[in-house]
């Protein structure tokens, strides 16, 4: 059977398994097991995403004002995603027995860098339409001189039901896309449509897990980022495991 043939017997997505809105709980504790198990290219890693936000909010306090660092916040949450499949290579070699280093991180990256790459143009792009759409929400802030709560109630309404839906396009795209794309040979579209599949099909457990990353997030935010090296590490292997617990990609041959 040819390799063209073989691909047109794929299914359209994945299937996913129905998982208990409990599901995420053991995804934090298997994160942390490997966090443990794998400190030192944990660590670097976690180190990259908390300096590249220090970087970002460095910037916008000399360059810009607080507007700009409000701004460039959620882009920084774009973007972690692509990062974290450092993450995701580490948990792997553990599941497989084997002991993770930085050199065997990059090397399974490498393999899926062109799509992880064009995942995070996709991705840059989603923000710079959800910057534009922030921005025509002013024309719903109130012509009062001193607006009261209640004159800027609905603005605030409005800007968080436009940022609301952008936030929850690229999480449904992202949750298990990433680390597909690392384990299978697969296309970005694909392992997208397969993510997006499993979060609409397990809402009680994806509103858990979304808890649980902007917890995460609002932590390394509140230690100056510092806690970043710790939370996004955490966060990274357990998004490794909640793909293997709710994704079954087995009809795609092994990546690398």
């Amino acid at each position: 059977m040819s390799v063209e043939a073989s691909r047109q017997d794929l299914p359209f997505v994945a299937p996913c398994r129905r998982i208990p809105a409990s599901a995420p709980l053991r995804w934090i504790a298997l994160g942390w097991s490997d966090f443990k198990a794998a400190p030192l290219p944990s660590m670097t890693y976690g180190l990259v995403i908390a300096l590249l936000g220090m970087a970002i909010t460095a910037l916008a306090w000399r360059h810009g004002s607080n507007w700009m660092v409000l701004l460039l916040l959620p882009s920084f949450v774009f973007v972690a995603p692509v990062l974290a499949m450092g993450f995701y290579a580490i948990s792997a070699e553990l599941a497989r027995g084997e002991k993770p280093t930085l050199r065997r991180c990059f090397m399974e990256e490498r393999c899926r860098l062109g799509d992880a790459m064009v995942y995070s143009l996709v991705l840059l792009v989603v923000f710079l339409l959800w910057m534009r759409a922030g921005t025509g929400v002013h024309v719903f802030y109130p012509e009062l001189g001193n607006p009261t709560f209640l004159d800027l109630a609905g603005y605030f309404a409005i800007g968080s039901a436009v940022g609301s839906v952008f936030a929850l396009i690229s999480f449904a795209a992202s949750a298990f896309s990433l680390p597909m794309l690392l384990d299978r040979r697969t296309d970005g579209v694909t392992a997208a449509l397969t993510s997006a599949n499993a979060v609409l099909k397990n809402k009680p457990a994806m509103l858990v897990w979304i808890c649980l990353i902007l917890l995460a997030v609002i932590i390394g935010f509140a230690t100056g980022f510092i806690g970043l090296a710790v939370t996004m590490p955490v966060i990274g292997h357990a998004t490794w495991h909640a793909y293997k617990d709710t994704i079954d990609a087995s009809a795609w041959p092994a990546n690398c």
